[in-house]
């Protein structure tokens, strides 16, 4: 299925048909402020797993990122982060930046192995984060890549519709996708360390 929303003037009611779907457990891709990303609900077990066979990759060895709506659910998922690293968080989100941190005992009851790290994201995308706020709980995402081209990312909705979907339950043409993925900075060590240098200032 392919919806579109219009970022500029989001309806509350194509947002909800997409939060239903999470809900469900369905998988599905939509836009953030850099590339086009696959998402399903965080506490969905059979959605994580769908998820995972999707990006080939079994579920105890899946590095997938959060997306929330603000760092209010950060703690639901993390332990000891510094409060340099947060002050310095609030000031760089919304915006395209991977986040790993040292992760609490809530992701190894979610995920059933454990795992101690996670990876935080705050798009600034109007469309991603309705999702969020409607779903009341982060999405768990991963990008998707394209295979075909020379361009690493998928970037046209209708393109990515067709490739996916007999895959995923809904794709979000939210318009045309960007092609640099977040940058990924990890925390979780006594300096910080450049994983992916992508969109936005380096931070490090």
């Amino acid at each position: 299925m392919l919806i579109e929303i219009n970022p500029d003037n989001i309806d509350p009611r194509l947002i909800w048909q997409v939060v239903n779907c999470l809900k469900r457990g369905g998988v599905i891709i939509y836009p953030t402020d850099t590339v086009y990303t696959l998402g399903c609900d965080l506490t969905h077990r059979e959605a994580y797993e769908k998820l995972c066979k999707l990006k080939d990759v079994k579920p105890n060895k899946a590095n997938f990122s959060i997306v929330c709506v603000d760092l209010s659910h950060m703690t639901d998922f993390t332990v000891n982060v510094p409060t340099a690293v947060y002050k310095m968080m609030k000031r760089a989100l919304p915006g395209p930046y991977t986040f790993i941190l040292n992760g609490n005992n809530n992701l190894s009851k979610i995920y059933g192995y454990n795992k101690k790290t996670i990876g935080i994201r705050v798009p600034n995308n109007s469309i991603a984060r309705a999702i969020v706020a409607g779903l009341g709980a982060p999405i768990l995402s991963a990008s998707i890549k394209n295979e075909d081209t020379i361009l690493e990312y998928m970037t046209d909705p209708q393109e990515i519709h067709e490739v996916y979907e007999n895959l995923v339950d809904m794709v979000i043409d939210g318009g045309p996708g960007g092609n640099v993925p977040s940058t990924i900075i990890d925390y979780t060590g006594v300096e910080p360390l450049l994983v992916r240098e992508g969109a936005g200032p380096n931070l490090v």
